[in-house]
Parts: structure tokens; C-alpha cells; sequence
């Protein structure tokens, strides 16, 4: 009797309500258009609803509208992983017990695949990791150029080149959102130091910006649409980046057409005024009102809280304004935490540790490997038989590299370690030393190290070396302070812990030695001449101990190419030849004197021969490519021409290639590269395959940016292709004319 007493009544308000009432409201339908959803919203919502949306309500959320039933956003910093709950309104850890997940490998490691398949498996894989927490904006990928070898953040970016970086993000991207969860693109832009990274004005011409800084998000926005981009702490033009009107409006928003929202870093905003009027979208923050740690102020203080609101009802900021704003957030709430096709995900499943191996055996490059004379061949892929005594040295062969690094950290069900895999792989040959400690990875100091036990340490490495009859060495950075870590850079060059002491010591007493190192930046290498065989992991994640030793078994035949150039030595870059203007800046200001000769643009145009160049990366089979050709010698300025060249597996293992495309500008009337990076496909070929690549190339692929006339152009003239195995490694050259 209750249940139709309930019934009736509930029939009964129904039928009180006005007609249009009873209907469904568009921001509910879920099958109507996200405009018409985003619109209806808006004309429902009052000024102080609007408002509340552009701010954050903790650490990692940001409001809704509870009284129309709209769902709030929950973030979550990657670009690795879901990083593990933290406490509502703290940095304290939540304690959770089912926030474990898997660590995909560094996103320096992705890029080193250089397949762009493999970073859509990324994107769809770590999105289903989001989406099975509830998260709805996933705080990556990052597309920052890679600018010198020092940043502490470079792991979590995809190297130095612009065209590299941006293929690379569009499929992770586009991958990650067709499962409902927005990526948030970053840090936009110029974020490259840590150092000063708060307060520092970078000052970099007007060709770089367009040539070098910007590319890679431009084509994360027009490509894949990326839903949410992240403004970075540094300022441009001495405008926070974050509330930067140039950068936000000008370029993000009118030129490319973003229709996302803008979320700022945590706490990056700064300014009421410069946050509404400069493009700012959703403020969030690290302390309770972004700034302090005062207990006492509440989310309701933020710039686009209390006193945004405050200028909305004086007049003296435009409802228009507003209603933008709240649109690009309401428009992010209907393509994810109300995405009726949002998937349910998965976590910890057998298909993303797949994925995370899959992409960790590619990513690994190989950098050197040469005939040892002894045995007249490569020590890789390692041949169990010839050995018997096996000595692991290295911290990182048992260290878990998914902690520490700053907002990056995660927490993993679990991580296979190279020893552990070595063992399992090799049995009881396998003895193993430490070598060097480095300390716990803090965010914010050096743990002080005992040199005593460093010493011991190393002794005990050396004394253990003269039993055996190979070394495999495994170390490089990691994910402490002052190594591969946010918010500090490097302090120089070189493997910190005394590891090119002992490196050298080892090789000394065993020739047959294979060094392996992990990290998401270059380094100096001065035993390279000692050690046959030179092996870079970037960070492998969970999956980092069987990524690993299937290389160096030969099971997998690495594939992975340098997205960054290893220099011989530091002032080799291009940044460190202009003294602390151009790094870490003085005054608060650093200064971007080398243009737009950034990595290999520098070292190619100037004849600096670097230790591994850009592109570079060795496999345990050979290929030999054919005469490149031209579909035409001639281009018109609205054609395209195709280049074709024959690449053929001539050694006896499967393996895969990247072919790389170079152009030069042969003669211009400004200053440009020697070559770059305008095309890449890598391919998998059998023993004596054969399989022909073919790229397009296209007018908008010989422009430069002209600062006389503030836009893209190009030069008739001569141009020249070079088809390469590395930027070094010119396999095929083929010339063409721009009429």
C-alpha cells in the first residue's frame, strides 16, 4: 500500500509541474550535441555556479553543479600511471589499499619507439588505468622540448625535436579521450628548467617560439584535440604562462581554435585580473587557496573563486568572459565524467603489463655494441654458454624506479627487476654487487651519503670482478632529487654516486662488459672507449626487469632510437656556450641565445660531432637501404612529391628499422638547420626482406618562420632529402626544386 501511496504522489507532483518541466533537460541528454548540452547548462546555472566550476574544491577535484545534478572533475597526475590517492585536502597519502597500478614506461621512452602505434597502445592502455579510479582529466602527456640534458622533467617529456614530439603525442592523445578520459596536454609552455621554474622570464625570439617551442602542442591541438592543456609556472614576455593573454587567447584559443578548458599548474596562478582577462580556464592549486599554507583560507579564496565573482557582479569584467570560461569547463564535464560512452577501464590487467613490456622492449636503445676480440663477435645478445661466472653491479638492477621524481611517482602492484630477472633467466651464474647507493628518492633534498660506505661499496664490486667473465653493469639516474626529479635540475653531466669511477675500475679487470643505464636524460660518458657494449633504458616501469633481459638475451632485437643527442661533453649544447644568461638565467631571467639551434640543429649546422646522435640506435641485424626516389625534381607551391627507398633486412634475425627524413634548405635568406626532422616510419622486416617506405612531402614542409613578416614561408629554391638511419647516419640523398 506504502509503495502506490508513493507512487500516486510522486505521479501527482509530476503533473503540478509545467510542461517543459517534465521533459528531459538537454545538458541531461546524453545524446544531444555537447554544444546544446554546454549551452542549456549555462542558461540554468547561476553567476556563482558558473564561478565555483573554474576553481578547485581539493587537491585533485574541481566542482560541479549539485543542484542540477552536474558532475564534478576528478584529476590525476601521469603521465606514467594514476598516482595514488592522496588525503581530500593534503598532501598526506590517502592509505589506501586498491590504488596499486601499473607504471608505463617514461614517456622519453615512448618517444624512443618512435611507433606510433605503440603510443596509441599507451594512450588506451593508461586511460582504462584512469578511468576503472574514476579519473576524468589524466595531467599528461608532456610535449616540452627537450632543451638541454639537465632538466629534472625531461622523462616526462618526448625529446628535442618538434615533429617527433608532437606524432608522438597525437595517437596517445587521441587514444586516451576516445575512452572518455581528457588528457591534459603540458607544460605550456617554455617550461624547460626546473631551476627558478616559479619566477623565471624566458626570452627566446619569435622564430623559436613558432620553429621549435610550440610545434609539438599546436599539432596535440589541430590533430588530436586534446580536450585540456596545462599552463606552465614559468613566465613569457614576463607574464606568468598561466594567465599569459599572448600564449592563451591570442595563440591557444583564436589561432589554433582550442575549445578546451586551460587548467593551470597547481598554483600557478598568481593574479585575479591576469588569470580572467589572460585566457585562464580552472585554477587549481597546492595549498588550500593555492599560495600558503594557512589552514584558514578556503578553496572560495582562489583567484577565479571569491574575487573573480567580486568583478562579475561590479561590472567590471563581462558576463561573456564568464560564460566562456564556464563553457570550456562544463564542455570537459560532458566529454568525460558525463560521457555516457565513458569506459568502466581496467587496472592492473594482463593487457596493459603487456603493453608496458611491449613498450619498454622497443623504447631501449642500444647505443653501442662492438666486436669483442677476443670472441670475435658482439657481447649482445648475451650467449649463456660462453659464461659462467655472470656479475650483476648496479643499484638500479634492484631498485624500484617508480618512486620518487616529484608528481610523478607511483605506486605499483608490483615491478619485475632486472637482477630478479637475470636470475630467473641465467640461474645460479648470476652474482651480484651493489656497486654505489645513491639515498632515498626525496622530492625536496639530498639525503647526506656516508663516502665509507661508498667506498665499500665500490671495493667489494672490484674485488667481485675478478671472478668473473662478464660484467653487466646497471645504473644511470634516477628519480632523486637533483637527478631525474621535479622541481631541481641536474647538477652536472656526469653519473652522480661515483659511477664513471667504477665503471672504469671494472672495465679495467673485465673487458667483457655490458653497461646499461637508466634515465630520462643524456649523460657524459667517459669510459665509453672501455666498455664494448652500451645499453639505455630510459625508465621501463613495472615491466622493467623482462623488457630488459629480452633485449639482452636477444629474445626481443632492440629497435629503440635516441630522441634527444648524447653529447661528448656538456658545453657541446648549444645553451651552454652563452654562460647563466642562457642557463640557469640571471636576475630571474634566462635567455634562449642559441634561436632555434636546438639539439641536433646545433650540433649538425655547427660540425660538432656528438657521442650518439639524435636518431641513433643499434640492432642485432643489419639493413641496407636503396637509392631514394623522387615522384618529381620539381614541387609547386600548392603540390606535394613522394620519396620512395627500399630498405632490406640483410643480417640473420628479424628486426625492425626507423627510416628517418631530413630536408635541408639548401640556400635561403635566413640562417637554417643543415637538416631536419620532417618524416619517420619504422617498419619490422624479416631476415632478407624487403619493404619499400614512401613519404610525402609537402610545401608547409620547407617553411620557416619569418620574423619580418610575423608568419610561415618558404623559398623557391633547391632543397635536399636525406633518408637516414640517424641524423648522422645518411643512408640516401635525393634533390628537389621549389618553384
Amino acid at each position: 500500500m506504502k509503495m502506490k501511496h508513493y507512487l500516486s504522489l510522486a505521479l501527482a507532483l509530476v503533473a503540478c509541474l509545467p510542461v517543459g518541466a517534465q521533459k528531459k533537460a538537454v545538458y541531461q541528454d546524453v545524446n544531444a550535441p555537447i554544444e546544446a548540452r554546454v549551452q542549456d547548462a549555462l542558461s540554468r546555472m547561476t553567476v556563482h555556479e558558473k564561478v565555483q566550476i573554474l576553481h578547485a574544491q581539493s587537491k585533485f577535484t574541481s566542482p560541479g553543479v549539485p543542484r542540477l545534478g552536474i558532475r564534478e572533475l576528478h584529476h590525476s597526475d601521469g603521465p606514467h600511471g594514476v598516482r595514488a590517492e592522496v588525503d581530500w585536502n593534503s598532501w598526506d597519502s590517502a592509505n589506501w589499499t586498491n590504488d596499486s597500478i601499473v607504471a608505463f614506461p617514461s614517456l622519453t621512452c615512448l618517444a624512443a619507439t618512435w611507433n606510433t602505434g605503440l603510443s596509441r597502445v599507451y594512450g588506451h592502455a593508461i586511460s582504462e588505468e584512469f578511468a576503472f579510479r574514476g579519473k576524468d582529466i589524466l595531467l599528461g602527456p608532456g610535449t616540452t622540448i627537450a632543451r638541454l640534458p639537465l632538466n629534472g622533467r625531461n622523462f616526462e617529456y618526448m625529446g628535442e625535436d618538434p615533429y617527433l614530439a608532437g606524432e608522438m603525442a597525437v595517437p596517445y592523445i587521441q587514444a586516451a579521450q576516445a575512452n572518455g578520459v581528457a588528457c591534459c596536454l603540458k607544460h605550456f609552455f617554455l617550461n624547460n628548467q626546473e631551476t627558478d621554474r616559479f619566477t623565471v622570464n624566458v626570452n627566446v625570439s619569435e622564430r623559436a617560439v613558432n620553429e621549435i617551442y610550440l610545434p609539438a602542442f599546436e599539432k596535440a591541438v589541430k590533430k588530436a584535440n586534446v580536450w585540456t592543456i596545462m599552463g606552465s609556472y614559468n613566465l613569457w614576455n614576463n607574464v606568468h604562462c598561466c594567465q599569459n593573454d599572448s600564449l592563451l587567447n591570442r595563440i591557444l584559443k583564436k589561432q589554433w581554435g582550442f575549445d578546451g578548458a586551460v587548467v593551470s599548474d597547481w598554483g600557478g596562478v598568481t593574479d585575479t585580473w591576469q588569470a580572467a582577462l589572460g585566457g585562464m580556464d580552472l585554477e587549481m592549486g597546492s595549498f588550500t587557496n593555492g599560495k600558503t599554507e594557512d589552514n584558514s583560507l578556503g578553496y572560495n579564496t582562489y583567484n577565479l573563486a571569491d574575487p573573480f565573482e567580486s568583478l562579475i557582479n561590479e561590472g567590471k569584467i563581462p558576463m561573456e568572459m564568464l560564460n566562456d570560461k564556464a563553457a570550456r569547463v562544463l564542455r570537459t564535464i560532458f566529454r568525460t565524467s558525463m560521457n555516457p560512452n565513458k569506459v568502466v577501464g581496467s587496472q592492473c590487467s594482463e593487457a596493459h603489463y603487456d603493453a608496458c613490456q611491449a613498450i619498454g622492449e622497443e623504447g631501449i636503445v642500444l647505443l653501442k655494441n662492438d666486436v669483442v676480440k677476443k670472441s670475435k663477435s658482439p657481447l649482445l645478445p648475451i650467449d649463456a654458454s660462453k659464461y659462467n661466472r655472470i656479475l650483476v653491479v648496479g643499484e638500479n638492477a634492484t631498485r624500484n624506479l617508480s618512486e620518487g621524481g616529484g608528481s610523478s611517482e607511483l605506486k605499483t602492484k608490483f615491478d619485475i627487476m632486472p637482477l630478479d630477472e637475470l636470475k630467473a633467466m641465467f640461474g645460479d651464474k648470476i652474482d651480484y654487487a651493489q656497486g654505489y647507493y645513491s639515498g632515498r628518492p626525496l622530492y625536496d633534498k639530498v639525503e647526506e651519503l656516508d663516502p665509507a660506505k661508498q667506498q665499500a661499496l665500490h671495493d667489494e664490486a672490484v674485488e667481485k670482478a675478478k671472478n668473473a667473465d662478464l660484467i653487466i653493469f646497471i645504473g644511470g639516474l634516477n628519480k632523486n632529487t637533483k637527478q631525474d626529479c621535479e622541481a631541481n635540475d641536474r647538477e652536472d653531466y656526469h653519473l652522480s654516486f661515483g659511477q664513471d669511477a667504477l665503471i672504469s675500475d671494472l672495465a679495467k679487470i673485465q673487458k667483457n662488459m655490458i653497461v646499461v643505464t637508466f634515465g630520462g636524460n643524456a649523460y657524459a660518458t667517459p669510459w665509453i672507449e672501455q666498455v664494448p657494449s652500451l645499453v639505455h633504458c630510459w625508465y621501463l616501469g613495472s615491466m622493467s626487469g623482462k623488457s630488459l633481459c629480452n633485449v639482452l638475451s636477444g629474445k626481443v632485437n632492440p629497435s629503440g632510437k635516441l630522441p634527444v643527442t648524447f653529447a661528448k661533453k656538456l658545453d657541446d649544447y648549444a645553451c651552454f656556450q652563452y654562460g647563466k644568461e642562457a642557463f640557469p638565467g640571471v636576475n630571474k631571467q634566462v635567455y634562449y641565445k642559441e634561436g632555434i639551434y636546438v639539439g641536433y640543429r646545433h650540433f649538425n649546422t655547427n660540425k660538432i660531432q656528438p657521442q650518439f646522435a639524435f636518431g641513433h640506435g643499434l640492432s642485432y641485424t643489419t639493413f641496407k637501404y636503396g637509392k631514394p626516389v623522387l615522384s618529381a625534381k620539381e614541387m609547386a607551391s600548392d603540390g606535394t612529391i613522394s620519396l620512395s627507398v627500399d630498405v632490406t633486412n640483410t643480417g640473420k634475425v628479424a628486426g625492425k628499422e626507423v627510416v628517418q627524413l631530413y630536408l635541408q634548405d639548401v640556400k635561403c635568406s635566413v640562417d637554417r638547420p643543415q637538416k631536419e626532422l620532417k618524416g619517420f616510419k619504422k617498419i619490422s622486416l624479416n631476415p632478407g626482406e624487403t619493404q619499400t617506405v614512401t613519404f610525402a612531402i609537402a610545401p608547409d614542409d620547407l617553411c620557416f618562420f619569418s620574423e619580418a613578416s610575423h608568419r610561415w614561408e618558404s623559398e623557391p629554391g633547391k632543397f635536399k632529402a636525406y633518408v637516414c638511419s640517424s641524423e648522422t647516419d645518411v643512408r640516401g640523398v635525393a634533390e628537389f626544386e621549389l618553384k
